[in-house]
């Protein structure tokens, strides 16, 4: 098959942009009635949200291709998405719609996958920079091998899991668009460049961030493990639960605060 002759797809405009979507749900009435919030937690762990509303009250407001919530302690200035799926291409479009309508700071916390031998289910990685072994950061940045968090956001959400006494660390991501793809010799090569976790959407959320001029920084809790070469389940997931609930209510504190 051959392809024209085109520019690289970062340096061509688009015929859709996130104003147009937001105009769009507005004008069929699908846009929540509230001022834009600044800040937005993308929760790609289903139900946290709604199990922790008795520590951290929330205030169901609409959809967004997920459920939107405002976090009532920070004065409407932080919500949250959930129950929306996952994959960058997902993550981007919502991305993409909530920077339209007016949020300029955005945290991704989720579930991934241990690659460094250190870590334990349960372990908690905050992800400054992400490998980009997947399609969507293509579309927004020249090709290279890594993308960069906000520096800022990756302190305050250090910073917040300091005053609670959380340990964590702070790493690199290695995002990809094919979980059953990897392999031995993947693993085996990030193992030996230091790369922590594996999951699906923090390159391309962090490509998009460093386009649309926004901070992005995103968390992951370890839950399966493919450290020793092979996939291996979690034995016992009450650790990695009690880490997202740590991990939610700094990320709210550390947007509340930036």
């Amino acid at each position: 098959m051959s392809f024209p002759n085109y520019p690289e797809k970062h340096q061509l405009d688009s015929l859709l942009s996130g104003n147009e979507m937001i105009e769009f749900r507005n004008r069929l009435g699908r846009l929540p009635k509230i001022e834009p919030p600044e800040a937005l937690l993308l929760c790609l762990h289903r139900g946290l949200p709604e199990r922790m509303r008795w520590r951290i009250p929330i205030r169901y407001v609409g959809r967004m291709m997920g459920d939107l919530y405002l976090v009532k302690k920070t004065n409407r200035r932080v919500a949250v998405l959930t129950n929306f799926g996952i994959g960058a291409p997902v993550v981007t479009a919502l991305a993409e719609e909530f920077i339209a309508w007016g949020v300029r700071q955005i945290v991704s916390i989720s579930w991934g996958g241990g690659i460094s031998a250190e870590l334990q289910a349960g372990d908690i990685v905050i992800c400054g920079r992400a490998l980009r072994d997947e399609g969507t950061s293509h579309h927004y940045l020249p090709s290279g091998k890594y993308v960069e968090a906000s520096q800022r956001l990756v302190n305050r959400l250090s910073e917040a899991l300091q005053a609670r006494n959380v340990p964590f660390h702070i790493g690199t991501t290695w995002t990809t668009d094919a979980p059953y793809r990897e392999t031995r010799e993947e693993v085996k090569q990030y193992q030996s460049e230091g790369i922590k976790t594996v999951e699906m959407e923090i390159a391309a959320l962090y490509a998009l961030g460093q386009v649309r001029r926004v901070e992005a920084a995103s968390i992951v809790v370890v839950g399966d493990s493919l450290a020793k070469l092979r996939w291996q389940a979690p034995a016992d997931v009450r650790p990695i639960e009690r880490s997202l609930e740590m991990v939610y209510r700094a990320a709210i504190d550390a947007l509340n605060n930036a």
